[in-house]
């Protein structure tokens, strides 16, 4: 018997064949899959979910977390509007004294982390800190006022983060074309009626962009509440998880909070997508400025100023006073030491997460544009991969943890207990990839749309193959955009605080942690020289969106 088959045997097994998986999305899988590992994570600790934790929750913290969280979100959601709003719209419709250094300087802020005003204000405005003493001399011994409340986290927030609305603010209101002013006017709108039925609801997806950077912001911070003595579910996280050492309660809120983290996402996109509008016609003409005079004028200088001063102005001068008073106390040769090694280590974790999220961002931004025609799993798969940037930190560490400490058993028997995944390195750089990949694949995406196909098609034709194409082509023409997606990546990590304070390896210190450990033990000089040096660093990507800002102002002259 002939084992040979024959042709009609050959094409029936060749119908047959499973289709052949192409290479693009299985690539894109294996770039973005980890990052959304640590969520998932997350997700599946649900399947362990225990009533009891939970009755000890409610009978225990849950109900002062949730209350303070809301109160919080509330009032930080308030206060950042209003003065976002104000200040973008005074600065982008009105001319006034010192306008122009207003408009660009009132960004500053944001070169200073939240834990560093926190405790900034909490030693200024304490009991013993020089305001309450001054006011005491002035109105008697008796005068006292208690600093560390909800309210005063609020207030140290909203100043914190105010300019993400400000910055969409004054973009959106810089944006709108005259016609609509002189469609109010037709109508006969004076200028509040214009502002509120014209202006803002034309700017409200801009807002409820900047509203959910805020919110993000919000609902990861730990250490401002901590100083404050406020118990928010961010804090909550690190209290069980760190102070009480227990896990399961730990991943329980986590996930809580990773919930609401997402129900902010919902709602944002919820607002974006019921606004939205464009610009009829090629050609808009940009909306005249309005010049203030006499005591109005003055008043809206005054009122950006004082908001510039209470941000930046106040904490800045104040962390220069105590830096210079800690490095005049400090021992000779001590303080050098320990501020050369930490120093290093948070350059190092810097420039290796900014290398590390890069690489793995232009990978995927190169595997959505080699295809010709996106599939929907490409996309999907490139935007989940930056969802750990909606993400508290917090909840991000837990969800490496999780992912990590099955792997520790395995890993130590096979580096003879050398070595173990949680509390290294390798975890550290891992939390940083899932959160701050958002931001590489902004700057690789924003750059590979300017980009045109043209170009690599003319290389291709002279006979460039793909290496090639990507190395004498794309990357140096990503430059710019990817060197600013680094920087930022850097500064990010350098003012990080609940990711490296979970993930990193024990005795491991960085300017970060350095300044919140001492900070919380009281110890505001001490704490002031790293703090400084993290704001005189953080003042680069700042003075980036600065530079932009003024080129902006310039087009639209």
């Amino acid at each position: 018997m002939s084992l040979t088959s024959s042709p009609a045997h050959s094409q029936r097994s060749a119908n047959l064949r499973l289709p052949r998986l192409s290479a693009k999305p299985i690539g894109a899988a294996a770039l973005a899959l980890p990052t959304l590992a640590p969520l998932l994570a997350l997700l599946l600790a649900w399947l362990d979910f225990d009533l009891a934790t939970w009755v000890h929750l409610w009978e225990t913290l849950l109900p002062e977390m949730l209350m303070s969280t809301a109160g919080l979100v509330v009032g930080v959601s308030i206060v950042t509007l209003a003065l976002g709003i104000s200040l973008g719209w005074l600065t982008a419709r009105y001319i006034f004294p010192a306008v122009s250094a207003l408009r660009l300087a009132l960004v500053l802020p944001l070169a200073i982390p939240s834990y560093v005003l926190g405790f900034v204000y909490v030693g200024l405005l304490d009991y013993a800190g020089p305001i309450q003493t001054t006011l005491r001399h002035l109105l008697g011994e008796a005068f006292e006022f208690e600093v560390r409340t909800l309210l005063g986290a609020i207030f140290v927030l909203s100043l914190a983060l105010y300019p993400y609305v400000y910055l969409f603010a004054q973009a959106a209101f810089q944006e709108q074309s005259a016609a609509h002013q002189d469609a109010a006017r037709a109508m006969g709108y004076g200028s509040w009626a214009t502002f509120w039925r014209i202006a803002l609801p034309l700017a409200r997806p801009s807002l409820a962009a900047g509203w959910a950077l805020v919110m993000m912001e919000t609902l990861t911070d730990f250490a401002v509440v901590r100083y404050f003595n406020v118990i928010t579910l961010s804090e909550g996280v690190v209290r069980l998880w760190v102070g009480q050492m227990d896990r399961e309660a730990g991943v329980q809120v986590a996930s809580l909070l990773m919930g609401i983290a997402f129900a902010v996402v919902a709602i944002e996109r919820s607002l974006r997508r019921r606004a939205r509008y464009t610009q009829l016609g090629s050609q808009t003409r940009p909306l005249a400025r309005t010049r203030l005079r006499g005591w109005r004028a003055w008043l809206a200088t005054g009122y950006a100023s004082l908001v510039l001063v209470l941000a930046f102005g106040l904490p800045g001068s104040q962390l220069v006073i105590w830096a210079i008073e800690d490095v005049s106390s400090a021992a000779p040769g001590t303080l050098e030491a320990v501020f050369g090694a930490y120093l290093l280590n948070t350059l190092l974790l810097a420039g290796s997460a900014a290398l590390l999220v890069i690489l793995v961002a232009i990978g995927l931004g190169w595997l959505v544009r080699a295809n010709d025609a996106p599939s929907p799993l490409l996309r999907t798969l490139a935007r989940a991969a930056a969802l750990g940037y909606a993400m508290p930190s917090a909840v991000v560490a837990i969800g490496v943890l999780l992912l990590l400490a099955p792997l520790n058993a395995p890993v130590a028997a096979w580096t003879g207990g050398a070595f173990l995944l949680s509390g290294s390195l390798i975890s550290v750089l891992y939390g940083y990839l899932v959160r701050f990949l958002a931001i590489g694949m902004n700057g690789v995406e924003s750059s590979l749309e300017k980009i045109s196909p043209a170009m690599e098609m003319a290389a291709r034709t002279l006979g460039a193959h793909t290496a090639r194409v990507v190395m004498h082509v794309y990357l140096p023409l990503m430059r710019g955009g990817v060197l600013t997606a680094a920087l930022l990546i850097c500064v990010d990590v350098l003012k990080e605080l609940p990711l490296t304070m979970f993930l990193r390896p024990f005795g491991m210190e960085t300017l970060s942690t350095w300044a919140y450990m001492l900070s919380s033990e009281s110890a505001w000089v001490g704490a002031s020289t790293p703090a400084l040096v993290i704001v005189g660093l953080s003042l680069l990507p700042t003075m980036l969106l600065m530079r932009r800002a003024v080129l902006t102002e310039v087009q639209l002259r």
